[in-house]
Order: structure tokens, then sequence, then C-alpha cells
């Protein structure tokens, strides 16, 4: 017992300093962003055609001998030759149909809503309604109702151009990522994604309590009705919870309403419990259209589109780069700190 109070001390002390590391740093890159707008970024276009044709050259030139090479690189050329030969006598070419593939990863603040604004403008600047689709291979478990609404009409943007939209999900899109895919005309998820959580929730630790054990006061002056219901310091009261409740059950109305206007064959009562389902389970109650990873759907694409990968980098200055190494290198030392913990309860 004696060494678990000495290793508590130890932690305390450790998580402190982590703390106040994590604070001066985040102080220094308020101040050195002061006054500064956004870094400005660049368009990134790789041809996914291209990648696949590369990989499949390695591959051959692997497990194939010189001959087969030989025939095969004679059979491809005769091919393209005739392919030439074919649009010289075509009096209307019609244009090449391509796909653009953009990518969104969420986190609780819908961070990638700068990028997908880049890219979805980007895009949108050439894609073509008759010729064109726009595939959004999304990650989300969820997070911020207004980050999430903001991404949604990102995608919106797209649809209001009458250009396809096909969202792919390999891993989970819930709640605010649901919000997003639903905007689709088509949904595609692996076998095992998770889809769904259309639902609403908040939670609020309170140290009132605690404040008044140690004779601490806290006033709160608020000018409005509702402009606090709930605080983490004061004393709740009963109407401030149930104007709390009711402003949870109002977004879940706008939620369900969203996803009933973008998808109306899902029987939204059946649905909108909170509840999620795995690929095999959402198309059962028609949450997504198909069972496809991202890779088959975009691989098959590749037969006969032309498909390009379109990201949005941005461009970090040197100040900023540290900022990034010095945070990882935080994150990384909590997370062995928190793992040695632990361990340590059950060597103990």
């Amino acid at each position: 017992m004696e060494f678990l109070a000495e290793y508590g001390v130890f932690l305390a002390k450790a998580v402190t300093i982590v703390i106040a590391i994590v604070i001066t740093v985040a102080g220094v890159a308020a101040a050195s962003s002061k006054g500064k707008h956004g870094s400005e970024g660049a368009i990134e276009v790789n041809k996914v055609n291209k990648r696949l044709d590369e990989m499949k050259e390695t591959i051959e030139h692997e497990i194939l001998d010189k001959d087969a090479l030989k025939e095969m690189h004679k059979a491809s050329k005769k091919e393209k030759k005739d392919d030439k030969k074919k649009k010289g006598a075509s009096v209307d070419i019609l244009p090449k149909k391509r796909m653009y593939v953009l990518d969104f990863d969420g986190d609780i603040k819908a961070s990638d809503n700068e990028q997908l604004r880049n890219t979805v403008t980007a895009v949108l600047s050439i894609a073509d309604p008759k010729n064109d689709e726009i595939v959004i291979r999304l990650e989300s478990g969820g997070g911020m109702v207004h980050s999430y609404g903001l991404a949604s009409a990102q995608l919106n943007r797209i649809r209001n151009k009458n250009i396809p939209l096909t969202v792919c999900v390999d891993k989970v899109a819930a709640s605010g990522g649901y919000m997003m895919a639903c905007v689709a005309d088509k949904i595609l998820a692996s076998p095992f994604a998770v889809l769904g959580s259309i639902g609403v929730v908040a939670q609020i630790p309170n140290f009132n309590r605690l404040l008044k054990k140690s004779n601490i006061d806290v006033e709160l002056l608020t000018a409005g009705e509702h402009k606090r219901t709930l605080t983490m310091f004061g004393e709740n009261t009963d109407e401030g919870r149930s104007k709390f409740k009711h402003d949870l059950e109002d977004t879940h109305e706008l939620f369900k309403s969203f996803v009933r206007d973008h998808r109306p064959v899902v029987d939204i009562a059946k649905v909108a419990n909170g509840d999620v389902w795995f690929g095999k389970r959402a198309l059962d109650v028609q949450l997504v259209d198909e069972l496809k990873t991202s890779d088959e759907y975009i691989t098959e694409a590749c037969e006969s589109l032309d498909v390009f990968e379109v990201s949005y980098k941005e461009k970090k200055s040197l100040q900023e780069k540290l900022g990034l190494s010095v945070s990882l290198g935080i994150d990384k030392a909590v997370t062995r700190l928190l793992s040695s913990v632990q361990n340590s309860r059950f060597m103990s």
C-alpha cells in the first residue's frame, strides 16, 4: 500500500508537469498566431488508374518470364493502337467520364471541415454533372452538431450541382458522421462498418458540492432567461435541466428531419433511437444501399473511368511544424504514462 501511495504522488506530479507543458505550448502557439491568417495550402491530385497500373506492372515483372512479358507488351500496344483508330473514325468523341475521390476523417470537432471545403470547391469548378461522380471516403463517429452541420452542408453543395455523390464507409459513420453520409445519392458500407446513432447526447460535470465543502462560492451572472441552463460550478435547477433537455430534444428532431429529407426510404421512427447497426444490419434497415468496401468500388471504377484522388494540403510554417512535433511527443508521453499506471494495477 505504501508503494501505491508513493506511486500515486509521483503520478500526480507527472500529470501536473505534462499539463503545465501543454498549457505553455498552447500559450506560445496562441500568441504567435495572433493577427495571422490561416496557412495557405494547395490542391493535390493523384490518378488512381496510374497507381494501379504501376502496381500491376511491378507484380508482372516479378512473376512472368521475359517471353511472356514481351507478348503481353505487344498485345497492349496493339490494343492501344486499335483504340486510337476507333476514336479517329468516330465523328462524335464522347468525353471521358471521371470519378473524383475525396476523404473526410472526422474527429469530435469535425476538424477536416477546412480540407473538405477546399476540395469540394476545387472539384465543383471542373466536375460535369452528366459525366462525373464524386466519392467521399467517410470515417467519423460524430461530434459537435454545428461542426457536422457545416460538413453536411459542404456535401449538399455537390447535390445542389446535380453531380452524383457516393459516400463509402469502411469503418464508421455514426451520429454526425451519418448526418453527412445521408446526404449522398448512394451509401456503400463494408460488412462490419458501424452506422446510425441518430441521437443527441450531452454530459456536463458539476463541481458545486465539492466547492461548497471547500467554502468556495461561485457567482454566475446572466442577462436572458435561458443564457445559461446548466453550469459546471453553480447549483443547477430543475428548470435549467428541463430547458437543457428541451434543447436536446429539439436538436434530435432537427437531426431526424434532416435524415428523413435526404433519405426518405428510411423508417425514421425505427432507426432514430440512438442505436447503431453493423453493415449487414444497416442494409436491412436501409441506412445503406450496398455492402462494398471503398477499395472495391474505386478499383472497379478504374476499369471504365479516369479516377482521381483530390486532397488539400496546408503549408505549415516551421513554427507550426515544431508545435505539432511537441504536441505529438506530449500525446505519446501521456499514453505511455497511463499505460504504465494501468499495468501497475494488475502487477500489484
